[in-house]
């Protein structure tokens, strides 16, 4: 659990600096440089993340239980999961009107995949986890509206049908092979078992 918690402080954390710290991110781009900077900002998510899915695995084989949830939670979760997937997708796909409407599509998923995840995970290290990266993405969606506000609008880019279908093929795509395949590899549940 200790190595669970040190992971979400590093990773989070590092991901809260415009959160909390906007003014000190800002000088710390201005006094390493911005290449440095990401370089020391991605060794200490990478760090954080290792950390995390360490910890997250150790507290599986001695799990605290809270609750356990009724299996319909399942699948209510798996559909949640197909809007959380394609909201990331929202984010690297040029052009699409997803992006232009939410603002932060990758934000706005990983809330998503949270509030998802914690309705069909009862154990300690589970609300931990997924309480944690709920709590990071309503406080940072929320940050980074108000800074959205602050700035003058930036042109908008042009949002076509064809970025729509490609979010939603790419968002799709990446459900089903996570959803049937790789979320039973890499996290060892089978979310259809």
């Amino acid at each position: 659990m200790v190595l669970l918690l040190l992971g979400l402080v590093i990773f989070l954390g590092t991901h809260s600096t415009r959160i909390f710290a906007e003014n000190w991110r800002t000088w710390q781009v201005e006094r390493l440089g911005e290449q440095r900077w990401k370089a020391i900002f991605s060794l200490a998510s990478l760090l954080g993340f290792a950390l995390l899915v360490w910890g997250y695995g150790q507290s599986r084989s001695d799990p605290v239980v809270l609750w356990l949830p009724p299996v319909w939670t399942r699948h209510l979760a798996a559909l949640l999961t197909v809007p959380a997937f394609v909201l990331v997708a929202a984010a690297y796909v040029p052009g699409n009107r997803i992006r232009r409407m939410v603002g932060h599509p990758m934000v706005a998923g990983t809330a998503v995949w949270a509030v998802a995840h914690l309705l069909t995970n009862g154990n300690l290290a589970d609300v931990l986890l997924f309480g944690a990266f709920l709590c990071w993405a309503v406080a940072d969606f929320a940050a980074a509206r108000r800074r959205d506000r602050g700035r003058s609008p930036s042109p908008l880019v042009e949002a076509r049908l064809s970025g729509d279908v490609w979010v939603l093929v790419v968002g799709l795509t990446a459900w089903n092979a996570f959803a049937w395949f790789a979320h039973a590899w890499l996290i060892g549940v089978a979310p259809f078992a």
